[in-house]
């Protein structure tokens, strides 16, 4: 199964000041801050939905299509996604834009000041997905995750006229979308992905009740934080999975992404929605107990170990056949 990502691709310089920005600030000189934080160290770390994504895949042997824009900077990171496991020959690179890049500050109190530079990312509205395809032989899925908006829009007219199967992942990205934009990026998904808060908002942004979106895509996937994931579909009874034990919470920062690469991989093996999804949950849980998005370590007899004890041997062995 050939399945393409479409996404951000970025990277994160994450910066620690050890004092407080409130000591900093004079009141009365708020309209002309001009201020330099000496900082104590420097995190700079891999990410961008697309390539949290693909990076997880790839960890699972599925061989993901990245699709997405970066700049002149990318050969460092793109040798890194394809010693993972990932196909980056169909990511656009900018001859005048660097690579999407959040630049954050946090202080003591973990207050942060922060900034996005969207960069090469704008250009992944020029992007065909009709040229991947021919590429690769063919796509049977590909998953819009949060991008440049206009290329999410793009893509997903591109394979609804294309008659390619589709899975719509708004993330970070529904807050600036209109309910328009997301009506027409859901409809005629085989899956929509999002967390409990987000699904609230795309009912509220698009005007659609709950069992109205449902009867829009194929199958709706809601992940459900610690508590695992919903998959629900007309006239079927949702499919709930719950999340493995965690051996600590570190940071959350790629969960979601992580359990959408464990989901893809586990349609990609063909094992049916429950064990997809108890891959994801697996998977999301190995992020949450690493400090970065793309920092963990898949050990396929300590990966299969703590799936057993989850899920069970009869899921343990189905899945076994593929992971191995």
């Amino acid at each position: 199964m050939r399945i393409a990502v479409t996404g951000s691709i970025a990277t994160d310089h994450l910066m620690t000041f050890p004092g407080r920005f409130a000591d900093q600030l004079v009141a009365d000189q708020l309209h002309t801050v001009s201020l330099s934080f000496l900082v104590d160290n420097l995190d700079v770390r891999r990410g961008g939905v697309g390539a949290n994504i693909c990076f997880g895949m790839g960890q699972l042997g599925t061989a993901p299509i990245l699709v997405g824009a970066a700049g002149s900077d990318f050969d460092e990171y793109r040798a890194w996604l394809d010693r993972h496991g990932v196909d980056t020959a169909s990511v656009r690179i900018s001859e005048v834009l660097h690579t999407a890049r959040f630049v954050c500050t946090t202080d003591a109190d973990h207050n942060q000041i922060g900034s996005f530079y969207t960069g090469a990312m704008s250009e992944a509205r020029q992007i065909e997905l009709q040229a991947v395809a021919e590429r690769v032989g063919g796509l049977d899925l590909v998953l819009i995750g949060a991008d440049d908006p206009e290329a999410m829009l793009r893509h997903t007219e591109e394979c609804k006229t294309r008659s390619i199967p589709f899975a719509a992942d708004f993330s970070q990205q529904i807050a600036r979308m209109t309910g328009e934009d997301i009506r027409t990026l859901l409809e005629g998904a085989t899956y929509l992905f999002s967390n409990e808060y987000e699904k609230g908002l795309i009912e509220s942004k698009t005007g659609w009740t709950d069992e109205e979106i449902l009867g829009k895509v194929g199958h709706r996937v809601t992940t459900l934080g610690s508590r695992g994931v919903r998959i629900e579909r007309v006239g079927e009874e949702p499919v709930v999975v719950g999340c493995p034990e965690e051996d600590g919470k570190v940071d959350p920062t790629g969960v979601g992404d992580a359990f959408r690469a464990g989901f893809l991989s586990g349609l990609a093996w063909g094992v049916g929605l429950e064990r997809a999804a108890q891959v994801g949950c697996m998977l999301a849980t190995l992020v949450i107990e690493t400090l970065g998005t793309q920092e963990y370590t898949l050990r396929r007899a300590h990966f299969m170990d703590r799936f057993t004890k989850a899920y069970g041997h009869e899921a343990a062995e189905e899945v076994r056949a593929h992971l191995a």
